[in-house]
């Protein structure tokens, strides 16, 4: 079975064929560090990590370089305006790169919650400028771009198969779509890859020599000074720790326009097309909280939430991890409060049946005394186990098993992958399985690194249905910090006998002693 990808540039399902047989070169679009990260975002980033497990799972070796960005992401994610980060350094009166620490702090300890692999690279646009200038450099020798009063920018008419991803045609780009028209520009669709820090970008602090691409100290206006545009930074990140074509780009579907757009122009006309082989993107989450109408999630509508804000109300970031991976990434998630319940649920069962599967095999005296318990029960019954039987149950393994990889490699689909997980739940239950544990392990073993949220060794103490209600009751007045209902609550879970400890990482309940 080989890997189908939808790959959003051809607008089509295809065989997965990397550049180089055995290896993936693999580039996701990062952060921009201003603030917290939402949920929103960590879809995209979570659906990157199921398919970089699933190609190591696949046997592929994986190069996967996730950026981050920490200057010229202007607000909008437009040409003009004040840059994101250090509108943030302004409101928290900070420096941006302080600010920009912060936030990416944040943001790694977040992913590392949450169970995300380590990438290969984690580049970050202010070390990148040098590579971006380059780039400029070339663009600018070949007739790709343009010098203008306030910076430089690239010629999108030069480039006929601009809009290719997203379907945009230039003669649609009308004055006013996307991007503020300048007087000097050439076509209203034409984007900065420089802005140099005269008039409106004066008071820019985070500011390079165009012609060394070192940091300036220069304040006020400064022709010579000046940032990258959001767009170039990525396609230098990704040719300097990927080189100048990779496999796979993968974002949110946000990103498709104009950021991946304009990645893919500057890109083929400063080096060899097709920049990337295969672009994929996560749909959006819509959000409906306390009965309201489903929203995007986004920080403008002020609707997002975070990692904190889930721990505080008393859910594991594996929770979360298995809820956003549960719906197809090409399908919008539509979030509530009780479908995390129900994938809280569903993942405690998983983890719970995987305890159970794997505690026997826990080390090699636990496997000798199970092995000696086996024999002497079916010697003291007279009862002979079948081959028959035994080989027909290590095929309907084999069959869900193949059953789980199908469903990843049909351009993963967890829906139809979780399913096969539960019909193995089901198998072992009803079915004797001692003589195959080995293909059993072994598939347990490929659906904790797929999934990354199945870790049995830290399996919760099941609590009472009743129980549970004041728990989740707790976690939602602590999160509306209304402490006296909170202590309120705390009595009756003692009543059931059972003691509560909060944390940084929400409430722990455990049995009284």
């Amino acid at each position: 079975m080989s890997l189908i990808l939808y790959n959003s540039l051809t607008k089509r399902e295809e065989p997965f064929e990397p550049r180089e047989p055995g290896h993936v070169t693999m580039y996701t679009c990062g952060p921009t560090v201003y603030g917290q990260q939402h949920i929103g975002n960590y879809s995209a980033f979570l659906m990157a990590d199921l398919l970089r497990r699933w190609l190591e799972v696949s046997g592929y070796a994986v190069k996967h370089a996730k950026n981050i960005t920490d200057v010229g992401h202007l607000v909008a994610d437009q040409d003009t305006g004040e840059d994101k980060i250090e509108k943030q350094a302004r409101e928290e009166k900070a420096d941006p790169l302080t600010i920009a620490k912060k936030y990416t702090d944040l943001y790694i300890a977040d992913e590392k919650m949450l169970n995300l692999l380590e990438p290969f690279a984690r580049p970050r646009a202010t070390e990148t400028i040098k590579e971006m200038i380059q780039i400029i450099g070339v663009l600018l020798e070949r007739g790709h771009a343009y010098e203008t009063g306030d910076g430089i920018y690239f010629s999108v008419e030069t480039f006929p198969e601009y809009g290719k991803l997203s379907g945009n045609k230039i003669s649609d780009l009308n004055a006013g779509a996307r991007v503020d028209v300048k007087e000097e520009k050439k076509h209203p669709a034409d984007f900065a890859l420089w802005k140099k820090t005269v008039g409106e970008n004066s008071h820019h602090l985070l500011r390079w020599n165009f012609s060394n691409g070192e940091r300036s100290s220069t304040t006020g206006d400064d022709a010579a000074s000046g940032f990258p545009g959001w767009h170039i930074e990525c396609s230098a990140m990704s040719k300097k720790f990927l080189g100048e074509q990779i496999d796979i780009h993968t974002g949110g579907e946000d990103n498709i326009f104009p950021h991946h757009e304009c990645e893919i122009a500057q890109s083929e006309c400063s080096g060899p097309a097709p920049f990337v082989r295969y672009w994929l993107h996560k749909r959006r989450i819509e959000i409906a909280l306390d009965g309201e109408e489903s929203l995007k999630m986004s920080k403008s509508l002020g609707n997002v939430l975070t990692i904190p804000d889930f721990i505080e109300r008393g859910y594991d970031p594996m929770d979360v991890r298995y809820y956003l991976l549960s719906v197809h990434y090409r399908t919008n998630l539509k979030f509530s409060w009780k479908g995390l319940d129900d994938a809280r649920k569903a993942r405690r069962k998983i983890v719970e049946w995987i305890s159970e599967c794997i505690a026997p095999k826990k080390n090699e005296e636990n496997n000798r005394q199970s092995a000696v318990k086996m024999r002497d029960a079916v010697s003291a019954s007279g009862k002979n186990i079948s081959p028959d039987a035994l080989l027909e149950t290590a095929i309907k393994i084999e069959n869900i098993s193949t059953a789980f990889d199908a469903a990843m490699n049909n351009d993963l689909n967890t829906s139809a992958a979780i399913a096969a997980i539960f019909s193995m739940m089901s198998l072992t239950r009803t079915e004797d399985v001692k003589n195959t544990e080995e293909s059993l392990v072994a598939f347990i073993e490929k659906i904790q690194y797929t999934f990354g949220c199945f870790d049995a060794s830290k399996v919760e103490e099941e609590l009472p249905s009743e129980v549970q209600l004041f728990v989740d009751a707790r976690s939602r007045a602590r999160a509306d910090k209304n402490f006296t209902e909170s202590d309120r609550l705390r009595g009756e879970i003692e009543k059931h006998g059972y003691t509560v400890k909060d944390t940084s990482e929400g409430q722990i309940v455990r049995k009284s002693s």
